[in-house]
């Protein structure tokens, strides 16, 4: 399967974007979705989970409340609604899929990525 994520940008502290990640080659609905970011100078570091099917998602502490993973399987397409955005949520956000849950989550480990897309946000 082939991703590729779009949606980022800049924008101001509190602020809010919607990145989207769209795949193609096999159909998205067996594979449970993640979302990951990094920074400049920081190690790659996981965001959100979102099962195959939608029934479970998982959040970074750092985010809970204010980051929403959604997906839409009929247009093979993940979400990640990122709202009171703050100028630490700065990175290259990449999406990326695996069969297995622990894969992604807590392990970071899929077995396919997509191009990532920067998010900026100033203060």
């Amino acid at each position: 399967v082939q991703l590729q994520a779009f949606g980022g940008g800049l924008v101001q502290a509190g602020g809010f974007l919607r990145l989207s990640c769209v795949a193609s080659g096999r159909t998205l609905s067996i594979y449970n979705m993640g979302w990951f970011r990094q920074a400049p100078g920081k190690e790659r570091e996981f965001v959100a989970v979102i099962t195959w099917n939608g029934g479970n998602t998982d959040y970074t502490d750092s985010v809970k409340g204010r980051f929403t993973i959604s997906r839409d399987n009929a247009k093979r397409t993940v979400y990640l609604q990122m709202n009171s955005l703050k100028p630490e949520d700065t990175a290259v956000y990449y999406c990326a899929a695996d069969r297995n849950y622990d894969d992604i989550y807590p392990r970071g480990e899929c077995d396919y990525w997509g191009r990532g897309t920067l998010v900026t946000v100033s203060s």
